[in-house]
């Protein structure tokens, strides 16, 4: 069994249609190989998705690979992904499966000037965003986000501008973005998570003027990403 390290906590129909995205999505990973799957949700709402046939042990690191995974224990000095559940002055706090979670102090972020407030909100980090991080429960500077992580971060205020969505598949928004009359407004939508995607927004386009226009139709946290 692998479980996956991104959330679903969408709830009703919501839930049904991301557990079907889901599903495709593993499907596309791994349907090829010689295995079943069958997909669950833990009571934390990290989906687990175990595995049986000739190719388990391919298609589990194949998953892992793509999405990070929860796993019980955390070893120090290892990478790993959690998802953004809290904030606050101190710095913020991963999901990783666990009661308190993975806390990276303000100073460990790495992601320049501003209290953790104000770097979520440069870099458009919506609630359950999963990040990758070192592990470092031992050491006085605490755990740290990684730097391939922080150099993707900064990627993100290099390009077009973005508008970042949770709480919805990537069907989801593409089909609000076209409804809404924006389909020539954006380049792409990258999947961040299963419920967290990336608008990647045209030269012409301006992010928080997408998210005043598209607000409404989406019960969701969004934020812009500003060159």
């Amino acid at each position: 069994m692998v479980v996956l390290a991104t959330k679903l906590y969408v709830d009703g129909d919501a839930h049904q249609r991301a557990l079907d995205s889901l599903r495709s999505l593993v499907d596309n990973e791994i349907g090829e190989l010689d295995v079943e799957f069958e997909i669950g949700v833990r009571h934390d709402d990290f989906p687990s998705v175990t595995i049986e046939g000739e190719d388990a042990v391919v298609a589990r690191n194949v998953l892992r690979e793509e999405w990070g995974e929860i796993v019980p224990d955390l070893e120090a000095g290892e990478t790993y992904v959690g998802t953004l559940e809290s904030w606050d002055d101190d710095g913020f706090v991963l999901d990783v499966g666990t009661e308190t979670g993975v806390r990276i102090p303000a100073d460990q972020l790495g992601l320049g000037p501003g209290s953790p407030a104000q770097v979520r909100e440069r870099f458009g980090l919506v609630q359950h965003l999963p990040l990758q991080f070192v592990y470092r429960p031992d050491e006085a500077d605490g755990s740290r986000l990684t730097d391939a992580e922080r150099d993707r971060l900064f990627e993100w205020t290099r390009g077009t501008g973005r508008l970042n969505v949770n709480s919805a598949t990537r069907a989801e928004v593409r089909a609000t973005l076209n409804r809404a009359g924006h389909a020539q407004d954006y380049v792409t939508i990258e999947r961040l998570g299963l419920l967290e995607q990336s608008v990647i927004c045209t030269d012409d386009t301006d992010p928080p003027g997408l998210l005043s226009s598209i607000g409404s139709y989406l019960p969701a946290e969004l934020r812009c990403v500003v060159p």
